[in-house]
């Protein structure tokens, strides 16, 4: 089997819960970034949420966006590791029900990964991830074969703080880059942006030829003000480069050339996994015959669909009569 996206990275089941910022407040985390927690971290927070109305879907950053890849009918596979747990069980068959193929050896020890989304009234989602075996995974679980077969190869930021998982990333690209397959990279978030930010241009000027990250991480990279200085300079090192401007849209750059891509007006309910349904529409795209502004106005619009309801899973999936109408 051919695929149009081969993702690379965290295994982690999501779990959802709407709650009041006085209940967020009480836990003591930040509101709106993502916290790594332990396992007594995550399991008070978990047994606070019992009884609670709470979603569960397999997730993670890059399973979000192989999902979304997936959801337009696009071929993908993904790499990410779980254990041998009833949340292991349950995030392999749900990404797997969505024709996603994923064939990584379980742990034989250990916890599956888990992510608290805890989003409040005003639609910000607080995450609070656990690893667990996700963190895990190694250089060993790439499969070349699988690669070879891929058009693109997704990889997401964060596994460059694992010093395995890094190891996993960069064969994942190297392998790629030897059989002609391109390389997708989102920057993941604005810590890591700062953490890693050497690392990040090195990978932009070598074997990324999509950079994804949204206006905040492009600005920390760049050092820059303006969203469009900060698109044109990523773009004079990277082939091609997508940032998201959250309610004002997107900007492409494509062969030197900027497109700007219109936002899509939205009662927000939740913005956990717009980012990651962006990259995954753009991919599905731009891997099946669109040009990139067509494959961007999908890319905002399956963004926005996301924003307007809970879950990063897309409940309202678009029919094959929406999708041309956004190709005209």
């Amino acid at each position: 089997m051919k695929y149009d996206v081969y993702g690379v990275g965290n295994a982690l089941v999501d779990i959802q819960a709407r709650v009041s910022d006085n209940w967020l407040a009480t836990t003591g985390f930040d509101k709106g970034i993502m916290t790594l927690v332990d396992d007594a971290q995550q399991k008070t927070v978990l047994d606070r949420l019992a009884g609670t109305n709470l979603n569960r879907c397999a997730g993670g950053s890059a399973a979000n966006t192989i999902v979304g890849v997936a959801d337009f009918g696009g071929k993908a596979a993904y790499v990410g590791k779980v254990a041998n747990d009833e949340v292991g069980e349950f995030f392999l068959h749900d990404m797997r029900k969505m024709g996603v193929t994923i064939e990584v050896a379980p742990a034989t020890s250990g916890q599956s990964g888990t992510c608290a989304v805890l989003i409040t009234e005003d639609a910000q989602r607080t995450m609070l991830t656990n690893l667990g075996v996700s963190a895990t995974l190694t250089e060993d679980d790439i499969n070349e074969e699988e690669i070879k077969r891929a058009k693109y190869v997704y990889v997401e930021g964060y596994l460059l703080t694992s010093p395995n998982q890094r190891a996993a990333a960069y064969k994942a690209m190297n392998v790629a880059k030897q059989f002609g397959c391109k390389v997708a990279f989102t920057a993941s978030d604005p810590f890591l942006c700062n953490m890693c930010r050497d690392e990040i241009w090195e990978l932009l000027r070598g074997p990324v030829d999509l950079f994804f990250c949204n206006e905040e991480e492009a600005k920390s990279l760049t050092g820059k003000t303006d969203p469009i200085e900060c698109a044109a300079e990523l773009h004079r090192h990277c082939e091609n480069v997508a940032m998201t401007l959250g309610a004002n849209g997107s900007l492409l750059m494509h062969e030197g050339t900027a497109i700007p891509i219109e936002g899509v007006s939205v009662e927000a309910v939740d913005t956990t996994g717009a980012g990651d349904m962006y990259a995954g529409a753009l991919l599905y795209g731009i891997t099946n015959g669109m040009g990139w502004k067509q494959a961007g106005h999908l890319a905002s619009h399956a963004a926005a669909r996301i924003v307007g309801q809970l879950g990063a899973r897309m409940k309202n999936r678009f029919s094959a009569k929406e999708v041309a109408a956004l190709m005209k």
